[in-house]
Formats: C-alpha cells, sequence, structure tokens
C-alpha cells in the first residue's frame, strides 16, 4: 500500500465574533478574495462582545426507525424533525443584553453621564420578538447567520464571589427564514471549499 498522508489544512481555532441584529437586517454579502471574507457586516449587526467559552454550534436530526414484524433491523429511518441552534454566556451585563436574552422588552433611560438610568422590563408573554445571530470565524474563513432566531434557553444569572463574574446564559433556536432555511453557513478560499 503505498504511503498516504491525512489532510490537516482546514482546521478551525479561536472563538470567532458573534453578531445580533433585528429581523429584516441585510445579511452580509460574503466577498472573497485573498481567501478570506473582506466585506464587513452590514449596518445594523452589533457585536454581542466577550463570552465565557466562545460557542457552540449544533444541529440535531429527530429520526424514528420503521419497523416491520419480518425483520429484526428497523428497514428504514425516517426524520421527523430538526432542533438547530447556537448556545453561548455573553460575559457583559447590561440591559441590552438582557434584553437581548429574554427576546425582547423595553428599557427606559433617564438622565445622562454620572446620572443615567436603565430599567428594564420583559416583554408581555406572546410579544416575545425574533432576532438575527452571526457568527464569523478569527480567521475570516467562515461565516454562520441565522435569520431568525429566538433565545428559548434558561437565563439563570450566578453571582459569585471573587473571580467568578455573572454571565447571561443563552441558547438561541434556528427558526426557517423566508427561504425555507435555518441557517447559512458560508466559507471562503479553497481550502474550506
Amino acid at each position: 500500500m503505498p504511503a498516504v498522508a491525512a489532510p490537516k489544512n482546514a482546521l478551525s481555532f479561536g472563538a470567532g465574533w458573534l453578531y445580533y441584529a433585528l429581523p429584516g437586517t441585510s445579511v452580509p454579502a460574503s466577498t472573497v478574495a485573498g481567501s478570506v471574507f473582506t466585506d464587513a457586516w452590514p449596518a445594523g449587526w452589533t457585536l454581542l462582545g466577550v463570552t465565557r467559552e466562545g460557542h457552540e454550534f449544533s444541529y440535531e436530526l429527530a429520526t424514528e426507525p420503521v419497523e416491520a414484524a419480518e425483520y429484526l433491523d428497523p428497514i428504514a429511518t425516517v426524520t421527523t424533525g430538526r432542533t438547530v441552534g447556537m448556545t453561548f454566556e455573553m460575559m457583559q451585563i447590561h440591559a441590552t443584553n438582557l434584553k437581548r436574552a429574554l427576546n425582547g422588552g423595553n428599557i427606559v433611560t433617564t438622565g445622562s453621564g454620572g446620572t443615567l438610568r436603565s430599567e428594564y422590563t420583559p416583554p408581555a408573554m406572546g410579544q416575545e420578538i425574533r432576532c438575527m445571530i452571526g457568527w464569523e470565524s478569527t480567521d475570516l474563513t467562515e461565516r454562520v447567520y441565522a435569520e431568525q432566531a429566538f433565545q428559548v434557553g434558561n437565563v439563570a444569572i450566578a453571582r459569585r464571589r471573587g473571580a467568578a463574574n455573572a454571565g447571561l446564559p443563552v441558547d438561541f433556536r434556528f427558526e426557517p427564514a423566508a427561504d425555507g432555511q435555518p441557517f447559512h453557513h458560508i466559507f471562503a478560499g479553497t481550502a474550506r471549499g
């Protein structure tokens, strides 16, 4: 057998950057030159800031086996659904991130500078809003965006002593957008193609 070398050129490192936008915001054009994305994210996309341990993208199919009395093994497996999303913990605690974590609500601000006061109230039940979530890799060769995302996770803010700062854990589920797709994952360059 001839000697072979396993490919190792498409490794991915680093947390990258997470973005947030309101529904209807333009998606990135994802222009590529020199094997990297060269365009900025369009107006309306905001960096979410630092996270506890980066993020985790998940894609899970729900399936059921088709059983027949004449066979010991299932004769087929059918898809019954899927769950797609992204989980992460935002480390910056402020009114805007709390509003994002709780799917909307209101922020009323009074004063300015040293007298600035912001009060957040959650959305009425059933009045929660969707958002758009985006991510770009540190090396500018991968992008993910979801045009319709909904935060379904339990927001439990732990306050502890020492360097264990509080955070906002979120679990955004991606829903089908107008094109029927829950997300788009775009790659730049020949190593990622």
